[in-house]
């Protein structure tokens, strides 16, 4: 059975994020995105928990839950978190982000039990930070149920990730020792697209995932996963991770890597940006401040890549790049704010009219677009879905620059 699912987000109770974040929230942001299988987020915060366990209830005993107050399940929630680590080993104090999965509520509430009884604030922050190894955390959560699934998010993210140019590790072993065997998956992360991962052998033995780390309702499925579910239970998902089976992974949905905030090198303060090769030229130094540039993730994918750029492993699932529809409908208007009042009204009533926006993004024809909607906002969609844009990329914590068209091409939409 095909499902989308976004498996890493935040709540509200998470630094950065929206207050709109909420359960009852999600649920219907998950509709309109037309996503299947959300996850919950932030389950080890006291107050989130709480709101989890009062207005979720399990779907028979599959260990996917809805909303108490809907009489359907139609949007599933499955139990996740995302966790900080920040520890010493060797000569570096690593920097961790990793993602938790948990079978049942009852296995998140041991975990927490457990976490709180070593003294680690799960207050503080939706997503925690515990002065814990990466494998002392795998190991606690296999003790407590060996359904739990744990795997490194955003991996090559350079300030909170496992091959982070800041406190990243070369190798999986490196980081999780003994419990290398029970890491089963892998999140790209938004600077990075299957092709620059698929140049890292390392990764071979692991189910590449891709989520929105959403840090508000409008950035649901930016990244998602499509995936064959035998049937709809959290076993079902975990059975594909456990066993490598990518057959099951009919594709990953995708942010432009250009687009992310770590894509490229460079010093966001003096504004300076660069490409791998040209870091290496300038020694790593911005050449206006002379202080060191953030290294960014195309410059550490080709540092640890052992394959040429363009080779891919057999079996590898199909992706898909999207770009944002309020994004799409904004530039086809020639309107700078994705929030604008404009950009709302078109994009509600497109949803009026196609239902849900992946669907808008990966299927509706474009005729029909094009009929409903106008020739510029469907060809928008398909310059989008065949790659023809122009990307002033991101780096240092700023966002790239997609464009569709050249300023003379934009014009108001008319609606039909």
């Amino acid at each position: 059975m095909e499902q989308v699912l976004d498996l890493h987000l935040h709540s509200r109770f998470s630094r950065a994020c929206s207050a709109n974040l909420t359960l009852p929230n999600l649920e219907r942001a998950g509709r309109r995105k037309g996503i299947d299988i959300i996850g919950t987020a932030d389950f080890t915060h006291p107050q989130w928990f709480k709101e989890i366990s009062e207005q979720l209830i399990e779907i028979g005993q599959s260990g996917l839950y809805r909303l108490a107050e809907t009489t359907d399940s139609q949007i599933k929630f499955l139990l996740s978190t995302e966790v900080a680590l920040i520890y010493k080993q060797g000569d570096k104090v690593r920097r961790l982000h990793l993602v938790i999965h948990a079978p049942n509520i009852e296995a998140v509430r041991q975990l927490n039990q457990e976490l709180i009884s070593r003294g680690l604030n799960l207050r503080s922050d939706g997503r925690p930070i515990l002065g814990l190894t990466a494998p002392a955390l795998v190991k606690i959560c296999r003790q407590i149920d060996p359904q739990f699934i744990v795997y490194p998010a955003h991996i090559w993210t350079p300030w909170f990730s496992i091959f982070g140019s800041k406190s990243g590790f070369n190798k999986l072993e490196e980081c999780f020792d003994e419990q290398t065997e029970f890491i089963y998956a892998y999140e790209t992360g938004l600077s990075s697209d299957p092709p620059m991962n698929w140049r890292f052998s390392e990764l071979d033995k692991l189910i590449l995932l891709s989520n929105s780390d959403a840090h508000s309702l409008a950035n649901l499925a930016r990244e998602a996963n499509v995936i064959d579910l035998p049937d709809l239970s959290y076993q079902s998902f975990c059975n594909i991770l456990k066993n490598r089976d990518k057959q099951k992974i009919i594709s990953t949905l995708e942010f432009f890597p250009e687009e992310g905030m770590y894509h490229l090198d460079g010093h966001r303060q003096c504004g300076f940006v660069c490409s791998p090769t040209k870091t290496k030229k300038i020694h790593g130094l911005c050449p206006h401040c002379r202080r060191p540039l953030t290294i960014g993730v195309l410059s550490r994918v080709e540092e640890l890549a052992d394959r040429p750029d363009g080779y891919r492993p057999d079996g590898a699932p199909n992706f898909e790049k999207l770009v944002e529809l309020d994004k799409i409908i904004a530039e086809s208007l020639g309107v700078k704010s994705r929030n604008s009042k404009k950009v709302q009204e078109i994009y509600e009533q497109m949803l009026q009219v196609f239902d849900n926006e992946l669907a808008i993004l990966r299927k509706v024809p474009l005729e029909e677009i094009d009929r409903q909607f106008g020739g510029l906002l469907a060809e928008a969609i398909r310059r989008m879905r065949q790659g023809q844009l122009t990307i002033e990329p991101g780096f240092d914590g700023q966002y790239g620059t997609i464009r569709l068209f050249n300023p003379a091409e934009t014009r108001p939409i008319t609606l039909f």
